[in-house]
């Protein structure tokens, strides 16, 4: 095999182990669980999801055992009590959060949350629908409109209100990007590349290359893409052409949220990072301990 070939199927391999690593009820507490307690506090991994709340930008990073933000010191702090597993998570807009995901242990109920929402950054939950039905690994509230990758029936999903659904296509996906110019342009990542849809989700073309694991699109001319191995790339185009701008400290990325053209949240194997000049530069905002991926 040439090299070009054994990076592809390397490339494919580490996807696919990150497209599989969360499927399930997921509900352990084995050696991948998000947050534990150790001698010097409360350590945080197996990432889901990042973003900032618009009101005061305060970082919230949804994981295996519940949505943390940093303190005073920059240490995790659980946000309310839950230590649920919240999967797709996005910031919808000043204090409100939209998730998915299973409950903790012994908590009971369903194990797939369907879509939840909260209107106090995090503090609580409740119940908009398919609870016990979905299971969203990728969410993006944008246009007014709620775009989920459903896991649990490898479908993409659209609603306006959260509660009334039109299905989409079905494919195999990670990740989700919805242009913010354009709500019939979505894009999704795949094992095989990324995939666009020009019709709000309803087909999917061919996936074309390179491979992202995570994709995010705050401005028209800043989509962002970061592959399996922590390279950032940017594309100016739409996912036509990518540039590659950095790579991310810590290897395998668990989550990617551009905030802004230039302002960008990415957590990896050894922390969450926040550029705001496009990848040239990383300060590290939140430690993470290695887990074993998304």
């Amino acid at each position: 095999m040439n090299q070009r070939l054994a990076a592809a199927a390397a490339t494919a391999v580490t996807l696919s182990l990150a497209l599989t690593a969360c499927s399930g009820s997921d509900n352990d507490t084995d050696g991948s669980a998000a947050a534990s307690g150790s001698g010097s506090g409360v350590t945080v991994s197996h990432i889901h999801g990042l973003g900032l709340d618009p009101s005061d930008q305060r970082l919230y990073v949804a994981t295996h055992e519940g949505v943390y933000t940093p303190d005073a010191k920059g240490r995790p702090k659980l946000v309310g009590g839950s230590k649920d597993d919240f999967m797709g998570f996005t910031v919808a807009e000043k204090n409100t959060f939209l998730a998915s995901g299973h409950p903790t242990n012994g908590d009971g109920g369903p194990g797939n949350k369907g879509l939840i929402k909260s209107t106090d950054t995090g503090r609580t939950w409740k119940s908009l629908s398919l609870s016990g039905e979905s299971d969203f690994h990728a969410l993006e509230y944008v246009h007014g409109t709620v775009y989920g990758y459903d896991s649990t029936n490898g479908r993409l999903r659209t609603s306006k209100d959260g509660s009334k659904w039109k299905d989409g296509a079905t494919l195999g996906a990670l990740d989700i990007a919805v242009s913010p110019e354009d709500p019939e342009l979505v894009l999704a990542t795949t094992e095989q590349g990324v995939t666009r849809s020009t019709d709000g989700g309803k087909t999917f073309a061919a996936a074309e290359r390179p491979v992202m694991a995570f994709l995010s699109w705050s401005a028209k001319d800043a989509l962002y893409g970061i592959d399996p191995t922590g390279g950032l790339q940017r594309s100016a185009d739409g996912g036509s052409t990518w540039k590659k701008a950095a790579t991310v400290p810590g290897g395998q990325p668990q989550a990617l949220t551009a905030v802004g053209a230039e302002h960008v949240l990415i957590a990896t194997q050894s922390g969450v990072y926040e550029s705001k000049d496009g990848g040239r530069t990383f300060t590290k905002r939140l430690e993470v301990e290695s887990s074993g991926g998304h």
